[in-house]
Parts: C-alpha cells; structure tokens; sequence
C-alpha cells in the first residue's frame, strides 16, 4: 500500500473592516420587528379597524414603534364586520428599544374606542397575545 503524503492547506485570514461590522450589527438591530397577535370579544356585529396611528409605547422612555403591518383586519378608513363575538388580527411593528422592559400597546386615532392593551412585559422573542380592550 503505497502513502500520499500532502502538504497542509494554508489557511487565510480574513479581515473585516470593524466599521462594516458594527454597520452590520446595528443593520441587524434594525429589521427586528414586534408582533402581537390581537384577540378582541366584541358584541355581536361589531365593525373594527385600525390606524395607521397604532404604536407600542415604551414604558420607561418616549420610545414609540410604529405600525409597519396588519393582518386579518383592515386599515382606516375601511371597516370590518366581525362575524360572531371574537375577532383575531396580528399587527407588526418596528423594533423596540433593548432597554425596554414593557410597553403598551396604543390606537391614537382622532375619536373614541381607540384599541388599548394596558402594560404588556416583555419577552425574548418579541412575539406577544393580547386581549385587545376597546
């Protein structure tokens, strides 16, 4: 039996421009988003909507995140009948900041019975259920 003997391959560092990495890392930090999936009990043939003007309200600073997205409700000014007594809706936001321990979520619209959920601690996974309160 014959022996093959190979060099070792040379194995090459790689440098990272410590600008572009800690661009990266913040990049990161930004596409992280909050969802919170929304359980509403309602009289029976209520409409529901939402605002654009929804945010998660940080509990400890100003910090509000923004509303990118919602899903199975639908946005002022169109209304939504709810069939039954319960509506389920899932809303998207931007992230929250890392400091934040809770926050609320808020409906600043122009009139009344605005959604509001009262304090909601946070997770790791920054993937909530609420009973909404209208």
């Amino acid at each position: 039996m014959e022996t093959i003997t190979t060099k070792p391959k040379k194995i090459h560092k790689i440098k990272v421009d410590k600008q572009l990495l800690e661009k990266a890392k913040t990049d990161t930090d930004t596409e992280k988003q909050v969802i919170v999936h929304c359980f509403l009990k309602s009289e029976f043939g209520m409409n529901i909507r939402i605002w654009k003007s929804t945010y998660l309200r940080d509990k400890d600073s100003s910090h509000k995140s923004n509303l990118l997205t919602s899903y199975n409700i639908t946005e002022y000014p169109i209304w939504m009948s709810i069939n039954g007594d319960e509506a389920e809706f899932t809303l998207v936001f931007s992230a929250l900041p890392k400091s934040c321990n809770g926050f609320d979520l808020f409906e600043d619209i122009p009139q009344g019975g605005g959604f509001y959920t009262g304090l909601i601690p946070r997770n790791k996974s920054d993937v909530y259920s609420v009973e909404i309160y209208t």
